[in-house]
C-alpha cells in the first residue's frame, strides 16, 4: 500500500519559545482509516495545521498526494478537506449554500449533481433549505463534513469529529466515515474517544508532548501491549494463596472467593493449563470463569505513564 502523505522530520516552535512538535516522522497509507491519539496539548491539532497548510512547520518537509504542502501549496490543498473541531458557519446561510459556496472556494466548477449526492450520502438532502442556526450540533458537523468534501478531496482530516454529539448520532458517523474510506477517501482522525479508534482505526499513532511514540496496526498494538486477565470464582474462599501458586502473581478478591490473573498470552502460552493443574492438584474447585483482554483505552494509558515515568 503506497503512502499518500508523508512527514518527514518535523518540528514546530513558536515565537514564544514553545516547541509543539520534535521530529515528527509520519506515513499515511492510500485508504486507510488512521487515528491520532493523544492528552490535550500533545500536538494534535498542531500537526493537521500544518498538514493542511494552515500553520507553517519550523523544520522538516510534508507531502500530501505527492505535493509539497509549502512548495506546491495549491495543489496539495485541493487534495485535503478538513472538519475542524469548532463548528464556523453563517448562521443564515443555507445548507446548500454553504456546501455550495465551499466548492467553488477550491477553484472547482459548478457541480449540483455532486452536491446532492453528497448531501444525501450525508443524510443532510432534506435539510438542503434550512439555514445553519436551525440545525442541531450533530447535524451541524455533517454539513462541516460536507464542506470539507465539497472539492472532492481524496484526503479527509476529522479534528475530534464526533465531539459533543451523542451516542446514537456518534454511532451513525462511524459508519458514514466508513462508507467515505469505501468510496477511496482517506480518513486521519483525531480523538479523545478512545473507542472510537477501537471501532474505526486500521493504524493507531499515539503522540505526546510533540513527538510520535509508535505507530502501530490496531490489532498488531493489542496483541504487543495488551495483557489478558483470567477470573476465577472459586467452589470455596481461600484464606491464603497456597506457595505452589506464587509463580503466577495472583490476586485475591472479596474474601478470597475469586481470584485473577494477568498474563500476556504471546509469552506465556501454556500458563493457563498449567495454572489448572496446580489448582486441581492443590484440591481447589471452580464454580465458574471468564475471561477479558485490555481495551485500547487502558493501553494507551499505559503508554503515556510509561513515557511520563521515563
Amino acid at each position: 500500500m503506497s503512502h499518500i502523505i508523508k512527514v518527514s522530520g518535523l518540528g514546530k516552535t513558536y515565537k514564544s519559545g514553545f516547541t509543539a512538535l520534535r521530529d515528527v516522522n509520519l506515513d499515511i497509507q492510500k485508504g486507510e482509516i488512521f487515528a491520532l491519539l493523544g492528552p490535550n496539548g500533545a500536538g494534535k491539532t498542531t500537526l493537521i495545521s500544518i498538514i493542511c497548510g494552515i500553520s507553517s512547520p519550523t523544520s522538516g518537509q510534508v507531502t500530501a498526494h505527492g505535493f509539497d504542502i509549502v512548495k506546491d501549496y495549491r495543489l496539495a490543498r485541493s487534495k485535503i478537506g478538513l472538519v475542524p473541531q469548532e463548528l464556523s458557519t453563517d448562521a443564515f446561510e443555507s445548507v446548500w449554500a454553504t456546501v455550495n459556496f465551499s466548492r467553488g472556494l477550491f477553484g472547482k466548477a459548478p457541480n449540483p449533481e455532486y452536491i446532492e449526492q453528497l448531501l444525501r450520502q450525508l443524510s443532510l438532502w432534506d435539510k438542503k433549505n434550512a439555514q445553519m442556526r436551525e440545525l442541531s450540533g450533530g447535524m451541524k458537523r455533517r454539513v462541516m463534513i460536507a464542506k470539507a468534501l465539497s472539492h472532492e478531496p481524496e484526503i479527509l482530516f476529522l479534528d475530534e469529529p464526533t465531539a459533543g454529539v451523542d451516542v446514537e448520532l456518534r454511532r451513525d458517523m462511524w459508519e458514514m466515515v466508513r462508507g467515505l474510506r469505501e468510496h477511496g477517501v482517506t480518513i486521519i482522525l483525531t480523538t479523545h474517544y478512545i473507542e472510537e479508534a477501537e471501532e474505526m482505526a486500521d493504524r493507531i499513532g499515539v503522540i505526546r508532548q510533540g513527538e510520535i511514540l509508535l505507530v502501530e496496526e490496531k490489532q498488531a498494538l493489542m496483541d504487543k501491549l495488551g495483557s489478558k486477565q483470567l477470573n476465577l470464582h472459586l467452589t470455596s474462599p481461600l484464606t491464603e494463596i497456597p506457595a505452589a501458586l506464587a509463580e503466577f502473581n495472583l490476586q485475591s478478591e472479596l474474601e478470597g472467593s475469586f481470584l485473577r490473573y494477568s498474563y500476556d498470552s504471546r509469552q506465556n502460552g501454556d500458563s493457563v493449563a498449567r495454572l489448572f493443574r496446580i489448582l486441581s492438584e492443590q484440591g481447589i474447585g471452580i464454580r465458574d470463569l471468564n475471561s477479558s483482554e485490555s481495551s485500547l483505552e487502558e493501553i494507551f494509558v499505559s503508554l503515556v505513564h510509561e513515557e511520563t515515568a521515563k
